[in-house]
């Protein structure tokens, strides 16, 4: 069962509990605020379903409430920052910000962002960078259960390590693409596992290495005490892209890199490299534009495949389900509205 919910109010709501864990209500409006932008996106994985996980990592305080991001070093292109553990809807805001004022300023700037809690849907800090003309690449790991198996490998090494690419099309709406190096983000397997769904083949290890549909095994500890895993996309492919965004957005940021036994604490520590580029001090802006609308308008043309509506590049299934889901709502399952309400009591909230 699951029931549907207007944007606004589920705004409301996770604000409120924010709140109450110990943020200043500019703090807890900007976690909401980006939470349910995830859902309205189409990705309940890194929506409000979040919110009791961020609750009890405050509570064990692997996440600090009204922290700033910190500059370590300042080279005007070049930006190491430390995120001091805040919320990384907060942590990512400042640091794009940063980081863009810098591109603008210079045509470039590369930003090493360490130490911020889980960033959320990466597309988010793309979206910031394309609106005011600059492409953005991203390379983020995850300190946290490592919940992902290397290629080849029986059991989870490391995380879901996205990366993320936003491009502007000058006339079109921006090229954003964002992407788990796992198979699927394992959001989406605690969503299915809440909803009580199994998830296709190919996605998952059990705890004992073999394969399964069952989303359970890398959402609840199984008979043994063990995890499952997920798989990277494209096999080996997934695999070299999830160590290279261990490696830049952990190693190279200075956040550090998952090499130790699982525990059970329930923070989500990211690191981030990011890379901004202004096109318009590169030289090439008339010919970029030109070519970035003719391909897109190219690729568009393909007649659409059995089964499809038509082609759509990456972005386009977010904007489209942002109007759909704006206009009917939010549909939250039970078992993640149960959740939310218990996070809400272990910080002294009343249903």
């Amino acid at each position: 069962m699951s029931k549907t919910i207007q944007a606004a109010d589920l705004r409301q709501r996770v604000a409120s509990i924010i709140r109450a864990a110990g943020s200043s209500e500019a703090e807890a409006n900007t976690v909401a605020a980006n939470l349910v932008m995830a859902n309205l996106s189409g990705h309940d994985s890194h929506g409000v379903g979040m919110v009791p996980r961020y609750i009890d990592a405050v509570l064990e305080k692997g996440l600090t409430p009204n922290a700033s991001v910190r500059t370590v070093v300042d080279l005007g292109t070049l930006l190491t920052l430390d995120g001091q553990r805040g919320y990384g809807q907060v942590i990512g805001e400042q640091a794009m910000r940063l980081g863009i004022e810098r591109a603008k300023q210079h045509g470039n700037c590369i930003v090493a962002l360490g130490n911020s809690h889980h960033l959320g849907r990466i597309g988010h800090w793309a979206e910031m960078a394309v609106s005011q003309g600059l492409v953005a690449m991203h390379f983020v790991n995850v300190l946290s259960r490592p919940v992902v198996a290397p290629w080849a490998g029986g059991d989870g090494r490391f995380g879901t390590n996205p990366c993320c690419i936003g491009i502007p099309v000058q006339g079109r709406e921006p090229f954003l693409l964002d992407f788990a190096t796992s198979r699927v983000a394992q959001g989406k397997m605690r969503v299915a596992h809440n909803e009580g769904k199994e998830v296709p083949t190919g996605y998952l290890i059990d705890e004992f290495g073999r394969p399964t549909t069952n989303p359970g095994v890398v959402v609840v500890p199984q008979s043994n005490g063990l995890f499952g895993a997920l798989m990277t996309f494209g096999e080996h492919k997934g695999y070299g892209m999830a160590v290279a965004c261990e490696l830049l957005g952990g190693a190279l940021t200075g956040s550090g890199t998952w090499h130790r036994a699982p525990d059970a604490k329930r923070a989500v520590i990211n690191g981030m490299l990011t890379v901004l580029i202004d096109p318009k001090r590169l030289g090439t802006q008339e010919s970029f534009s030109q070519e970035a609308q003719a391909f897109v308008d190219w690729v568009k043309q393909s007649p659409a495949a059995p089964g499809f509506e038509g082609v759509m590049v990456a972005g386009d299934p977010e904007r489209k389900a942002r109007v759909a889901r704006e206009r009917d709502g939010v549909v939250v399952d039970d078992t993640t509205w149960a959740e939310i309400g218990g996070a809400a009591r272990k910080v002294g909230m009343k249903e």
